[in-house]
């Protein structure tokens, strides 16, 4: 990361660049859009079948607030190969070895292989929870867990953006990670469950990631690679996955839209093929560059966020933005238009709301990633 660019600089190359409100307010929208509109009545009649395991993470259908088995029995209702389970919680507090083992017993019959994930084992993260103990505590329990069911990996993660705020700024979170995860190697090793960092809420550039990964040791460490958290980050997701594919373990995939506001940019996440994310080639490239890797879907859609680039203050969080990366932002931004977001009715009918829209926003990525994409393993 030393291609850098003065911040002050960027603010005039950014205002100045086709990133400018005028040239994306027209709302120049890629090809992938009119290929979203492939349904299962009309599939794609040349479309390669690319061999990829696909499935979701439970987050994508959270408002649902169903249990491990109930996870698991909607990965098969929509004919998935996987099921990440991200967070403890769809467990019920049952996390010893013959509940686990159960548990994924209960998914390899029904053909659904299972990941696990938690949450921050970053100690001075403003993210960082003690409910299962020290950081080393919580990642030891997850390397556990993930054996029991099977998962070969463990994800976890730092943090979120306000990490890069803090004293000692992203380095000083990212060494005190990489502690955390060094304390833990012999059991990751021993389980043989590789311990997967994702790129979360704007926490870790793909460059800062990388780096994280290689000082911690990349033979138990890797990626969880979340491509609308790289959106984040001021990225394309294709440069991230190229930057971090070497790494990569596990996913947490969606796709998004990228348009101007009156301080940058707004972000809003979408289902899979309504965004203006390049997924055709980001697909090409994964299947190259990330053999035995699972697409995992995590649809979080219906709001915007605001990254307030022409604000001086911004880049404090980013003193060391590579200039090349935010140039093919830039170009992703150019094929993004604005999206309406989702608003749920107030009072009793809001929770079957939101619930219906997680469902249907899954299960219409979960098609175009068959029927355009060419993802998925089982019929």
């Amino acid at each position: 990361m030393n291609k850098t660019k003065n911040p002050n600089t960027m603010h005039k190359t950014m205002s100045q660049s086709a990133l400018s409100r005028r040239a994306l307010g027209r709302g120049l929208v890629g090809g992938l859009l009119a290929a979203a509109t492939a349904t299962a009545a009309d599939p794609a009649p040349s479309i390669r079948r690319r061999g990829i395991p696909l499935g979701f993470d439970n987050f994508a259908v959270r408002a649902m607030g169903w249990n491990a088995r109930e996870l698991v029995d909607h990965a098969e209702k929509l004919g998935c190969d996987s099921l990440f389970i991200t967070d403890f919680g769809p467990f019920g507090g049952q996390t010893d070895d013959d509940s686990l083992d159960e548990i994924g017993r209960y998914a390899s019959d029904r053909g659904v292989g299972l990941e696990l994930g938690s949450w921050s084992i970053c100690p001075t993260s403003t993210t960082f929870r003690k409910d299962w103990g020290s950081a080393e505590d919580h990642l030891a329990l997850g390397i556990r867990m993930a054996k029991d069911l099977g998962s070969k990996a463990f994800r976890v993660i730092l943090g979120n953006h306000q990490d890069r705020l803090t004293d000692g700024g992203i380095d000083a979170r990212i060494a005190d990670t990489v502690k955390v995860l060094k304390s833990c190697r012999a059991k990751a090793l021993d389980a043989g469950v590789k311990i997967a960092v994702e790129n979360h809420a704007g926490d870790l550039h793909s460059r800062e990631l990388a780096r994280l990964v290689e000082e911690a040791g990349p033979d138990f460490v890797g990626v969880n690679f979340d491509s609308g958290n790289a959106l984040w980050t001021l990225e394309d997701p294709l440069a991230a996955l190229e930057t971090l594919a070497p790494h990569v373990v596990t996913t947490s995939l969606r796709d998004g839209q990228v348009w101007p506001s009156e301080k940058g940019v707004k972000v809003q996440w979408t289902a899979m093929g309504e965004g203006c994310v390049d997924l055709p080639t980001f697909f090409d490239h994964f299947q190259k560059h990330c053999p035995d890797v699972v697409v995992h879907i995590e649809t979080i859609s219906g709001f915007a966020r605001e990254l307030p680039f022409l604000e001086p203050d911004f880049w404090k969080a980013f003193p060391a933005m590579p200039a090349a990366d935010f140039a093919r932002f830039e170009a992703l931004a150019r094929r993004g238009h604005a999206i309406d977001p989702f608003q749920a009715p107030d009072g009793d009918a809001r929770k079957g709301a939101e619930q219906a829209y997680q469902l249907a926003d899954l299960e219409r990525s979960i098609r175009y990633c068959r029927e355009t994409l060419g993802l998925g393993v089982r019929g």
